[in-house]
């Protein structure tokens, strides 16, 4: 079957781009490799999204986007997009891990964007539970306690100035002597009275009990030095990995595989959208993503439209 559109993905963007091609008559199949709801099934709580004053639990929030999209003619597929090639000149062919292969006009690319893990112990065992990668999610649980920054380039020193607003100390760990980030952002973190440098340092390890983490162990490379530095809370920001090796190599991506698009969630390849953390840009909140959802399946819309033309 030659679907009007296939969207890769079912988190927030993926959600909400099928939702919204559905609705305006069109063949939409969803591709998904794991349960609805993407990263925000693996946020405890969600305070910032619209509507939802008291808070959301992620895995509460991904269930009502799916339950929203149930009664539509959505084909869900389960599995992993190992490659989208052209299958002719018109419409691409997307290759699953089983065998299977769908054909569609045009392809919303909604997959997202991993963490880089820290690797360090207690790292997989406090996830959620004091260990956290979004400051501006979880942030405002720790307000008025000690927390700890790692990583030294924009992310970090950004994250590191917003949370010094809520929290009372925050411990920004970085493991060269000199940050990456913008001179502007280094001049503002040393600036603040509440940041701690703890630089030349990396993390040993994450510790904590059955309540969560209650204190990180920091050792100095130079002379091996241990601290152990008592937080409630760490906040992890050591790049991002987007998935995107699956898209044709003739999409235009930024020096870390962001997807680059306009303002519309247009790739380089016409008939390619990205939406979500996939893209190359700043802020990637449930919000936003939801956004550029609705942006590239309104996109999608006009290029369908020409393309049966």
């Amino acid at each position: 079957m030659l679907y009007d559109a296939v969207v890769i993905g079912a988190g927030p963007a993926g959600i909400t781009a099928a939702l919204y091609l559905v609705r305006s008559g069109v063949s939409v199949a969803l591709v998904e490799n794991a349960a609805p709801g993407g990263q925000i099934l693996s946020t405890a709580e969600i305070e910032n999204y619209p509507g939802f004053p008291k808070s959301i639990k992620g895995w509460e929030l991904a269930d009502l986007f799916d339950a929203h999209l149930a009664g539509y003619p959505v084909d869900r597929v389960r599995g992993q997009v190992l490659s989208v090639t052209r299958a002719d000149d018109r419409t691409f062919r997307l290759a699953l891990e089983d065998g299977k292969t769908l054909d569609a006009k045009a392809v919303v690319a909604c997959t997202g964007a991993h963490h880089r893990k820290l690797g360090a112990p207690g790292e997989d065992a406090f996830a959620g539970k004091g260990v956290s990668y979004c400051a501006v999610c979880d942030g405002n649980f720790y307000r008025g306690r000690d927390v700890a920054v790692v990583g030294g380039g924009n992310s970090a020193l950004e994250e590191a100035l917003y949370l010094s607003r809520i929290v009372n100390k925050v411990y920004l760990i970085h493991r060269r002597e000199a940050f990456r980030g913008a001179m502007i952002y280094q001049n503002k973190v040393r600036e603040t009275p509440n940041i701690e440098l703890v630089t030349g340092s990396v993390v040993d390890e994450i510790r904590g009990g059955n309540l969560g983490m209650d204190s990180v162990v920091v050792r100095r490379l130079d002379s091996g030095d241990i601290r152990v530095i008592p937080v409630d809370g760490i906040f992890l920001y050591v790049g991002m990995e987007p998935v995107s090796g699956y898209l044709p190599p003739e999409v235009n991506r930024d020096a870390a595989g962001f997807v680059l698009t306009d303002a519309e969630m247009c790739a380089s390849v016409p008939g390619v959208f990205a939406a979500g953390d996939l893209r190359a840009k700043r802020c990637r909140q449930v919000s936003s993503a939801v956004g550029d959802g609705a942006t590239a399946a309104t996109a999608a819309l006009s290029y369908l439209e020409q393309w049966n033309a």
